[in-house]
């Protein structure tokens, strides 16, 4: 659906510059939506004389408390008077304990506390306007931290007086070198250190499909026999494929292939202006559904194990419901990482998702007909500016420690485009509309129903996700008739996918089979019923895929070009190196 007016052409390119300009300046954000929110929330609490004294008695409450607290001895270390948040890790060292410090960051943590309560809770605010005016108060606090400043981080001055200024000096250095860097858009250095095909996405394999949206890589066998049913995976198309194959001890590729499955993956194009028609369903088909076609063609007669992650998953989630209904069988099981289905409550990117903020993307995106990574990079670090930025610019422009760079962090930088129509699309039809899940999708003219899937499901959330919060993933169980089988593990969006098995590992995951004809359990008693296990969750997916798999056999051939499928290039193929 277009909601660009079509009237007066002339004073709608003019808008249309003028709003592109303005979303490279707010990274996306509509100054419109943030506006809106802002006199939202400030007519409500207004006209809320309750809700105000309300506020006026918890800012009496806690300037008692902070004053009591400072009356007491420096000598004396009582327990503070308010504890950070489990997940705010700014105060933690030994040094935010002492005096005046401990009264710093105390002050800080009180008001933050305070700012929650009045953008929260307050009447007749719409809950999309309550989230924004909170994100827009914890962004300014995580401006204006203690830990943000060299005279009131105690951390800051101790390195301080133990180098005699070095380190200074050495962020002064660092901040120089980041600001000429990004003026002439080097990469960081670093990741030169992990580069596609040389250092990552080197596990053995061939591009036996290419067309205008993809490549699909088939990997060499590892083992004398593989299971029979093929393994095809489907990435999100924001991202470079080889987060699932980053170096070879963090790659669940190599980890698959080595135990024994014939692994095919969906490498997306990193699409420029000439792709921006591309929409929705040339996603689906010429991506997914080509993609299943070509495996049932390198290995016939087999159904296929189908794996997608985020976005990725979600539209491996449409390919089988369309499936489905045209009473195509060919997918044997679905695995789904960190996929939302269902996009009611999608965390805190839902702050990016109204009417006014996809129209003022439309007009970001309509200039150069697609949307450049770096702004989707901008908007998931605005997600998390504490550990993202400013945690960051700590450590290294008044520590002046240097940021180690590894694979995860080379790959997150390697940073993919998204096409005019394809992104709007699915933003409005998933994010705004929630179509999927409400059975209004429609594909070749007709709605999919997620009902209709029939075959086994493995679902993975992460705990800390902020893309696709657990909570939404785990309503699959809401949505479909099928056996499902839940796995929460540790971690965040990326680094909870990223999780082998091996010495040292601290992670852990819950895991448990609901039937099909079982009754619902919600997701709270859900993680407090069911065992933990430590370690990593990949042998759990291993253990679960082996289980749907058939006898072992001798591994297929690379590619069939009797069929139409040669083997055209080594991995990790050429559309992964388009920058």
């Amino acid at each position: 659906m277009n909601h660009q007016p079509t009237e007066h052409p002339a004073g709608n390119a003019l808008d249309q510059v003028v709003h592109a300009r303005l979303a490279q300046l707010t990274q996306g954000l509509s100054p419109a939506s943030l506006a809106s929110a802002y006199l939202d929330w400030f007519v409500h609490l207004a006209i809320s004389p309750g809700k105000q004294q309300a506020l006026m008695f918890k800012a009496v409450r806690k300037a008692t408390r902070i004053g009591l607290h400072a009356l007491k001895s420096p000598a004396v270390h009582d327990a503070p008077c308010i504890e950070p948040l489990p997940q705010d890790r700014r105060f933690t060292a030994p040094e935010w304990q002492q005096w005046p410090f401990n009264l710093i960051y105390q002050s800080f943590l009180l008001n933050q506390q305070w700012w929650h309560n009045a953008t929260t809770g307050v009447q007749g605010v719409t809950a999309h306007h309550e989230q924004l005016a909170t994100f827009g108060a914890r962004q300014l606090l995580d401006m204006l931290s203690p830990s943000n400043f060299f005279l009131t981080n105690p951390e800051v001055l101790s390195e301080t007086l133990k180098t005699g200024g070095a380190n200074l000096l050495q962020g002064l250095q660092n901040q120089v070198r980041d600001t000429l860097r990004l003026a002439s858009g080097q990469p960081l250095p670093g990741t030169e250190n992990f580069l596609p095909g040389k250092d990552v996405a080197v596990t053995p394999g061939k591009v036996v499909f290419r067309n205008h949206l993809i490549e699909l890589i088939q990997y060499s066998p590892q083992t004398d026999t593989v299971f029979a049913e093929p393994v095809l995976i489907v990435p999100s198309w924001i991202m470079k494929y080889y987060i699932l194959d980053l170096s070879p001890a963090n790659s669940l590729v190599r980890y698959l292939v080595e135990n024994g499955h014939t692994v095919f993956i969906v490498s997306w194009k990193n699409p420029d202006a000439s792709d921006r028609d591309l929409g929705m369903d040339d996603y689906l088909m010429a991506g997914v559904m080509a993609a299943i076609d070509a495996v049932t063609a390198i290995v016939p007669a087999q159904k296929i194990q189908a794996l997608g992650y985020c976005l990725g998953g979600t539209l491996l989630t449409m390919a089988a419901a369309f499936m489905a209904r045209t009473h195509d069988e060919r997918l044997n099981a679905l695995v789904l990482l960190a996929a939302e289905l269902d996009f009611t409550e999608p965390g805190e990117l839902g702050l990016f998702i109204d009417e006014s903020q996809l129209a003022f993307l439309d007009n970001l995106m309509a200039e150069k007909g697609y949307l450049d990574g770096k702004q989707m990079a901008g908007a998931f670090s605005l997600l998390n500016s504490r550990d993202l930025v400013w945690s960051r610019m700590e450590h290294a422009y008044l520590m002046g420690h240097e940021q180690p760079v590894n694979d995860l962090v080379a790959w997150n930088l390697d940073a993919t485009r998204m096409p005019y129509r394809q992104h709007s699309e699915y933003l409005r039809r998933l994010y705004l509309r929630n179509d999927l899940a409400e059975g209004r999708y429609l594909v070749d003219g007709q709605p999919i129903v997620l009902t209709d899937i029939r075959v086994p499901i493995f679902m993975l959330g992460t705990q800390r996700d902020t893309v696709s919060p657990w909570h939404s993933v785990y309503k699959i169980n809401l949505l479909t008739d099928a056996e499902v089988t839940f796995c929460l593990t540790t971690g965040g969006h990326n680094v909870g996918i990223v999780n082998p098995p091996g010495p040292g590992v601290r992670r852990s995951y819950q895991l448990a089979t609901r039937a099909a004809d079982a009754r619902y359990i919600d997701p709270e008693t859900w993680t407090q019923t069911m065992p933990a296990h430590e370690g990593s969750w990949w042998p759990a997916l291993a253990d679960w895929l082996q289980q749907h798999s058939g006898q072992r056999v001798a591994p297929p051939p690379m590619g069939n070009p009797a069929r139409g499928y040669p083997a055209l290039d080594d991995a990790p193929g050429h559309f992964v190196l388009i920058s």
